[in-house]
Order: C-alpha cells, then sequence, then structure tokens
C-alpha cells in the first residue's frame, strides 16, 4: 500500500469531501475548495484558539470544536486563485506527541493508517530539528548513515508513539 505522504510538500494529507488537512509540529493546514470565482467579501471565517467556522456566499461549509488548541491570534486565512481557501492554524502544544488525530473534536479523523504516518511524519520533524540543535559530535553518533540529516526517506519503526524517544538523555 502506498503511504499518502507527499514528497514533494512533505505532509500526510488526511483528505474530506471539501479538500484536506494536515499538520507539521507547529502547524495545521486546512484547505477548503470552494466554488471558482469565489471573492473575499463571500467569505465568513472564524478563527478562535478551540472553534473553528468558515461560511462561503452565506453557506456553512466548515464548524466546530477544534481537536486540541491553537494560539488565535496567529490563525490566518487566504483566498487562492479564487478557488482554494487556505487556513493556518498555530498549535498551542508544538511537540511531536501533539498529533491531531482528527480536525475537529467529532470530525474528519484521520482513519488509522494515515493517523500512523501523520505521527511517524511529526516524528522524523523532530528528529531534524533535534538534529540540527545538537553538536555535529553527537548528531553522527546518533544519524551517522543520514548525511546533511535530511530526514525526508528515513524510516522509523517501533516506537514512535507520543513523539518517540528522548534521544537528549544521550547526551549525559
Amino acid at each position: 500500500m502506498a503511504a499518502p505522504f507527499e514528497e514533494r510538500s512533505g505532509v500526510v494529507p488526511c483528505r474530506t469531501a471539501w479538500g484536506r488537512w494536515y499538520q507539521t509540529l507547529e502547524e495545521v493546514f486546512v484547505e477548503v475548495h470552494v466554488p471558482p470565482g469565489t471573492r473575499a467579501k463571500d467569505v465568513s471565517c472564524s478563527l478562535q484558539s478551540r472553534h473553528l467556522a468558515l461560511a462561503v456566499g452565506g453557506r456553512q461549509l466548515l464548524q466546530g470544536k477544534l481537536f486540541d488548541s491553537t494560539i488565535a491570534d496567529e490563525g490566518t486565512w487566504t483566498l487562492e486563485d479564487r478557488k482554494l481557501i487556505r487556513i493556518v492554524l498555530m498549535k498551542t502544544n508544538r511537540d511531536a506527541g501533539n498529533c491531531w488525530t482528527s480536525l475537529l473534536e467529532n470530525d474528519y479523523a484521520a482513519d488509522p493508517w494515515v493517523q500512523d504516518q501523520m505521527q511517524r511524519k511529526l516524528t522524523l520533524e523532530r528528529f531534524q530539528r533535534e538534529a540540527s540543535q545538537r553538536s555535529l559530535i553527537t548528531a553522527y553518533i546518533l544519524f551517522a548513515r543520514n548525511p546533511g540529516f535530511d530526514f525526508s526517506g528515513a524510516e522509523i519503526s517501533g516506537n514512535y508513539s507520543k513523539g518517540g524517544p528522548d534521544f537528549f538523555s544521550l547526551e549525559k
């Protein structure tokens, strides 16, 4: 079975009837397809810490309590090419263990296999970030087979839930 991981964008999308959503360690992205020719004045978008509401032309497309909290002041939405609304939400909890299982508390859940792939991607993202913050010697010991610290093609097996093992303890 081919993974839904998109090599070029580096995301694992969760597809929905209206578009898709995906996440990184820090952000959740929501892409909603709207009728071609949609204008910004037709869009009503409310981004709150734990709530999202999106309507176009008076028709409610998304509404509900978010899976987890976000920083409301840093949330944005844009209308692209008058046919796609892109919403960016900044996660409050930004560690690899905070992998959202659904966009809204009771809607748009990733199926278990996609959820597993999302968690792997966030764990790899965390490893890459930590490796770039470490000394070269420690990074070499941990990732000697991955020169340049490019983990886009890496595989993880074993326990990577909740962000995977804590490698900072190895330095002590």
